[in-house]
């Protein structure tokens, strides 16, 4: 079973074909998409604990793309990936909500320990979500 899931946004087939690859064989779920707008599609259908997400890309840029997966998904971490880009825009990524940034290309044991940070994150906020949920339920009398 996987230990998490990742959505890898990025125009490059080759670059999404090997991260891909990459992370699946570390028992990451992952799937995939060629811009934001897919993306956002496969968000909207299918909650993901990370994605990685392209900053420069046709149509949707990342940044664009960023603060729609905040407003659909606020849970969802995202790390921004950035190419062609400045480090610039990967800063500006974090300012709109995203968990960090990596410039391409990167080796796979950064992106992992990244990938691996920004679950973590993702859990702990989700645990105390979960716990002041508990909380609540238990404050209300039962009904029935």
């Amino acid at each position: 079973m996987a230990r998490y899931s990742v959505l890898i946004v990025d125009d490059e087939a080759d670059f999404r074909e090997i991260v891909t690859k990459q992370l699946t064989r570390r028992d990451l779920h992952c799937e995939s998409a060629a811009d934001g707008d897919s993306a956002l599609e496969l968000i909207t259908a299918h909650p993901f604990d990370v994605v990685l997400l392209d900053v420069k890309m046709p149509g949707r840029d990342g940044t664009d793309t960023l603060r729609e997966i905040k407003r659909i998904a606020p849970m969802t971490e995202v790390i921004m990936l950035t190419g062609h880009a400045t480090v610039e825009s990967g800063i500006n990524g974090i300012k709109y909500g995203a968990f960090d940034y990596l410039m391409k290309p990167m080796d796979i044991e950064p992106l992992m320990e990244k990938l691996d940070a920004a679950f973590e994150r993702k859990r702990i906020q989700q645990e105390k979500i979960d716990a002041q949920q508990g909380k609540r339920d238990m404050a209300r009398p039962n009904e029935g």
